[in-house]
């Protein structure tokens, strides 16, 4: 073998022995990353959890909001990702305890009554306004601060990790001022849900207020976070 042949198998080997070393690394990086996502949104392989689904209130009959629909269609995306599977339950059908299974709550208090239970006993500091008209309806009171909607321009909604008794399975609640404020917090969660499992912990509990900008313009993809209201939402 010349010297030349030689330089060409040592460089295919060197570079085979870099791209099996490139996969090795990769695959471990993105095992470790779906194992930490299994655990903050307590979603074992094979594992079943709770999706609640809520009602428009201002259909004839029962149905779900479309933006509502997006939402739904975006958490069973997430929980197809870790393996696991969804139960899906009309709100006013859950009968479950906190912590059995992974639960996913979307809507706000009228038309989700799992999430007025969830505010009532977990979140005893929000205040919602559940009326239907004037300046302050669908507004939300935390620590003494008012966040009123402004259709299409400024609404705010309430994401909220919540841990069951004893450290068990937990609660992801999301609570809107519109269908599309619903489907913003979701999405903010699964495109955030590494940074939140860094700052709060894989098991932390956390509730965040979040605003929807110009969601007559951009949907529900412009959304910020205007505060950590976990201290005084979980005041009694």
């Amino acid at each position: 073998m010349n010297d030349d042949v030689r330089n060409i198998v040592l460089g295919l080997v060197a570079s085979g022995i870099s791209a099996a070393a490139g996969w090795f690394v990769r695959t471990q990086l993105w095992r470790r990353q779906l194992r930490r996502k299994r655990a903050f949104f307590g979603l074992s392989a094979g594992s079943e959890c709770l999706l609640v689904v809520n009602q428009d209130p201002g259909a004839s009959g029962w149905g779900v909001a479309r933006h509502d629909a997006f939402a739904l269609l975006e958490i069973a995306a997430l929980i197809k990702e870790c393996g696991a599977h969804a139960d899906i339950v009309v709100h006013d059908a859950a009968r479950q305890g906190i912590g059995v299974r992974t639960e996913f709550c979307v809507g706000g208090p009228v038309s989700n009554r799992r999430t007025e239970a969830h505010l009532r006993s977990l979140l005893p500091g929000v205040g919602v306004d559940t009326g239907h008209e004037g300046p302050d309806a669908g507004a939300f009171t935390i620590g003494g601060e008012t966040y009123r909607m402004d259709k299409g321009t400024t609404e705010y909604a309430l994401l909220a990790r919540l841990a069951g008794p004893g450290g068990s399975r937990p609660v992801f609640l999301v609570s809107g001022q519109r269908s599309v404020t619903n489907q913003a917090a979701i999405r903010y969660l699964a495109r955030h849900h590494a940074p939140l499992a860094r700052r709060h912990g894989l098991d932390g509990t956390f509730c965040l207020l979040l605003k929807v900008v110009n969601s007559e313009a951009y949907g529900p993809d412009m959304v910020e976070l205007v505060a950590d209201v976990t201290t005084a939402a979980t005041a009694g």
